[in-house]
C-alpha cells in the first residue's frame, strides 16, 4: 500500500465507523449507478455546441419561421475546422443544432422543404449534418445532435398527434441516417402553433424512438431522461449537486413550478435515478454568432472559473462557440479556445501528489477530488487538511463530490504541506476510494 493508498484508506475509515453508526446495522437500499453511456459521456468533461442556422444570417436569437431558405448560404463552410478547434481546445464532443425553433433543417429532410435543400448552399445538394458527423469522426470527436421540438415554421405544431409524428420522422433521420450518435439534445421549448393551439410533446414515444434507434446515446432535457438541465445558462452547477434524482420533481421538458430549478441545480441525495446535470453556456453574449459580439467574448480565467462550477462540480460543459456567416468559427473564439486549454493544462498537468509522498512540502492551490461513480455517489460532506510538522489545518471544506470535486485554496492557506488527508464527515451510504489529486497555486 503507498502513501496515497494509506492517507485515502485512513481517512475514509474514520468516516466509515461514522457512517455506520449513523446508519446502524439496517440493510441499504442499492443506490443507482451511471449506465456506460452516461459513464462515457461524463468522462468527456468538455464538449462544444454549436449554434448555426438562418438566425446566424438575420442576426437574431430566434427566428419566426417565415426565412426565406435562400438567405443561408455559408460561402466558406469547413466543419473540420470546428472540429479542429474544438480537440485544441481539448473538447472531446460537439452537439450541433440539426434544427433550432425557426424550423430551418440543415439537413435535406423529406419532411419539409424549410431545409437546406432550398439553399444556395452547396447548390441545395448540401447535408450539414453529414459534414459535422464526418468532422468529428476525423478528429476522434464524438457527435451528437439538438432537434428543437418547437418549430415556429411547419403548418402542422400545435395539431399535436401530426406534428409528433413528424417530429420523429425527422428524428428517425437523423438517428438512423449519419451512424452512432453519442448525444442528443432535447428541450422544452414550446409555443403557440399558427391555429393558436400549443403543441403537446409525446416525450415517452420520442425517448423510446432514440433508445431503440440509438440505444449507446444518452438523452439531455431538463427531465433526462438520462441528462439533466443544470436550471441556469450562466455556467455553473449547484453546490450541493447529486447526480441522483427524483423523477417526480422533474416531470418533463420545460415543466414549471415550485422546486424545479433546485431539483436541476442539486439533484436528491435519495434520488432513484441517476441523472447528472449538464451546464450549457456560451463563450458569447449570445447563442448564434452575431459580428456585434466579436469583441465580447469571455476571457479564459472567466472560462476557466467555469470549468470549475461546471465540471468541478460533479456536472460536464457544454460551452456553445457559434460559427460566422462564412461557416468558420471566428478567429477570436478559436483562439480562446486554444488558450483555455492551455491554462488548464498550466493548472492541473502536473500532480503534486507524488511530491508528499517522497516527504517534499508543497504549496497546494487546487485539490480535485473524485469518486468512483461506477459504484454511485456516496460523499454529503467532506474536510480537505494538510499539515507540514505541525498539526492538521483546513484546506478545503464542501458537500458533494461525485465525478469530481476541484477546490481552490484561500490564498491565506497556500503554505507548504507535507501530508493532506480527506475526512468524510458525511454520506449517504459507506463511501469507497477517493482519489485526491493535488495542484499548485495560480500563476499571478
Amino acid at each position: 500500500m503507498n502513501r496515497r493508498d494509506f492517507l485515502h484508506a485512513g481517512a475514509l475509515a474514520l468516516a466509515g465507523r461514522a457512517v455506520a453508526g449513523r446508519m446502524g446495522a439496517m440493510p441499504q437500499p442499492a443506490r443507482p449507478r451511471p449506465t456506460p453511456a452516461q459513464l462515457a459521456w461524463q468522462r468527456d468533461e468538455l464538449a462544444l455546441f454549436l449554434h448555426f442556422g438562418v438566425n446566424t444570417f438575420t442576426d437574431r436569437e430566434w427566428g419566426d419561421g417565415h426565412e426565406d431558405p435562400s438567405i443561408f448560404a455559408p460561402s466558406r463552410l469547413d466543419a473540420r475546422q470546428w472540429a479542429r478547434a474544438a480537440r485544441a481546445g481539448g473538447f472531446r464532443a460537439m452537439i450541433l443544432t440539426a434544427k433550432h425553433h425557426d424550423g430551418f433543417c440543415l439537413w435535406p429532410t423529406r419532411t419539409t422543404r424549410h431545409s437546406v435543400a432550398s439553399s444556395p448552399w452547396r447548390a441545395g445538394e448540401g447535408d450539414l449534418v453529414r459534414e459535422f458527423v464526418d468532422a468529428c469522426r476525423a478528429e476522434g470527436l464524438r457527435p451528437g445532435v439538438y432537434l428543437s421540438p418547437w418549430d415556429r415554421n411547419n403548418p402542422a405544431y400545435g395539431d399535436s398527434p401530426r406534428y409528433n409524428d413528424l417530429y420523429c420522422d425527422q428524428l428517425t433521420e437523423l438517428l438512423t441516417g449519419y451512424g452512432p450518435l453519442a448525444e442528443v439534445w432535447f428541450d422544452g421549448a414550446n409555443g403557440e402553433g399558427p391555429n393558436g393551439k400549443k403543441q403537446v410533446y409525446d416525450w415517452p414515444r420520442v425517448w423510446g424512438l432514440v433508445r431503440r434507434l440509438q440505444p449507446e446515446a444518452v438523452m439531455f432535457s431538463d427531465a433526462g431522461p438520462d441528462v439533466r438541465w443544470c436550471g441556469n445558462e450562466t455556467g455553473s452547477a449547484g453546490d450541493p449537486n447529486w447526480s441522483t434524482i427524483d423523477p417526480a420533481a422533474v416531470p418533463y421538458p420545460g415543466a414549471s413550478g415550485p422546486g424545479i430549478i433546485s431539483a436541476l441545480q442539486h439533484g436528491h441525495a435519495t434520488g432513484t435515478v441517476w441523472r447528472p446535470p449538464e451546464v450549457d453556456t456560451s463563450i458569447r453574449p449570445g447563442w448564434f454568432h452575431h459580428p456585434a459580439e466579436d469583441g465580447r467574448g469571455r476571457s479564459v480565467e472567466t472560462l476557466v472559473n467555469i470549468y470549475l462550477t461546471s465540471v468541478g462540480r460533479n456536472s460536464k460543459l457544454l460551452l456553445n462557440t457559434p460559427p460566422t456567416r462564412d461557416g468558420l468559427l471566428h478567429d477570436t473564439d478559436v483562439a480562446r479556445l486554444a488558450a483555455f486549454h492551455d491554462r488548464r493544462r498550466a493548472l492541473f498537468g502536473e500532480d503534486l501528489f507524488p511530491r508528499l509522498e517522497n516527504g517534499h512540502p508543497a504549496t497546494i492551490g487546487f485539490v480535485r477530488l473524485e469518486e468512483d461513480i461506477a459504484n454511485g455517489q456516496a460523499v454529503a460532506r467532506y474536510v480537505v487538511e494538510g499539515a507540514d510538522e505541525g498539526d492538521w489545518r483546513v484546506l478545503s471544506r464542501g458537500g458533494t463530490i461525485g465525478y469530481a470535486r476541484i477546490d481552490r485554496i484561500a490564498r491565506a492557506d497556500q503554505r507548504p504541506v507535507r501530508r493532506v488527508r480527506v475526512r468524510i464527515e458525511d454520506a449517504v451510504v459507506p463511501p469507497g476510494r477517493i482519489t485526491i489529486k493535488l495542484f499548485a497555486p495560480a500563476a499571478e
